[in-house]
């Protein structure tokens, strides 16, 4: 096979199109950045580590796992740039871990733990959940460097993952066990989520803070007092952390409305721009 055939998505993923001409064995020599990598895996493991925990009907435990599989997915990028070793291969693999950590395992935890009695409506709620989130990670993906960094758009798939984990450690929180009673509010909640992550709802990225630099002092007394909030009421902190999160797009929604402005993060683009043909190519393998 000639080696100028090579086929529009390895040329996509490769960069400039003398990158995707080199041989396999030039590629594989390039090999892949082992520490932002190692994080996403560790995250990847807290997802499956959570499916297990929910097939065993430990819930509290599942959705433990899932805040341990964020901590990982917020590290993993900050430490490849930070080390200047992001690749394209880890902006990917960063993308599937996160539809297993973030979309599959929360969707069975909360069928398991909430909608299992609402029968084939339930099992629809989770696979919509699903279905948006692998949609949401893909529009991520085609539009990085184009949205206003200071926004996402669309809420992000871990804080849906974590508004779903926080509803079951609320439920510990407020002394109860076992299974909840069939309620159409976490129905909705589901169904609400899985919306709001592909909408195009401007939601705060904090790209913008940089923690290296130099903070008023005020910054440091409320980091601690977050801190001992967190040890002290964990389940009450990060159910009210994901509640506002989750509030503040449709809030700056309505902000940017009354003020004339658009209401999209600047740059974002429609579904119907958001897939594109691959160009027509001579060198497409046969």
């Amino acid at each position: 096979m000639n080696s100028e055939a090579v086929p529009n998505e390895e040329r996509s993923m490769g960069g400039p199109a003398n990158i995707s001409r080199l041989s396999a064995r030039e590629r594989a020599a390039r090999g892949v950045y082992l520490l932002p990598n190692l994080l996403t895996t560790a995250g990847l493991f807290c997802g499956v580590f959570s499916i297990a925990q929910t097939m065993q009907g430990f819930y509290f435990t599942a959705a433990l796992s899932l805040f341990a599989a964020q901590v990982f997915d917020g590290i993993d990028g900050r430490v490849a740039r930070l080390t200047n070793t992001t690749s394209r291969f880890g902006i990917e693999y960063d993308s599937l871990c996160d539809l297993v950590s973030f979309g599959i395992a929360p969707s069975l935890l909360i069928y398991q733990w909430a909608l299992l009695p609402w029968g084939v409506v339930g099992w629809l709620a989770t696979a919509t959940f699903v279905a948006c989130a692998a949609m949401r990670l893909a529009r991520f993906n085609t539009m990085i460097g184009e949205v206003d960094q200071g926004y996402f758009q669309g809420l992000p798939v871990p804080v849906a993952s974590a508004q779903l984990a926080s509803l079951v450690l609320m439920y510990n929180f407020l002394g109860k066990w076992g299974l909840p009673d069939k309620h159409i509010a976490l129905l909705m909640m589901t169904y609400t989520l899985a919306g709001l992550m592909v909408s195009s709802l401007p939601y705060p990225s904090f790209k913008q803070l940089q923690l290296h630099r130099r903070q008023p002092f005020w910054a440091l007394i409320g980091v601690i007092v977050y801190l001992q909030l967190l040890v002290a009421q964990y389940e009450l902190v990060l159910f009210a952390m994901s509640v506002v999160y989750v509030s503040s797009g449709p809030g700056i929604a309505i902000y940017r409305w009354v003020q004339g402005r658009d209401v999209r993060p600047e740059g974002a683009r429609s579904w119907s721009h958001d897939v594109t043909e691959p160009p027509e190519s001579d060198d497409r393998a046969a």
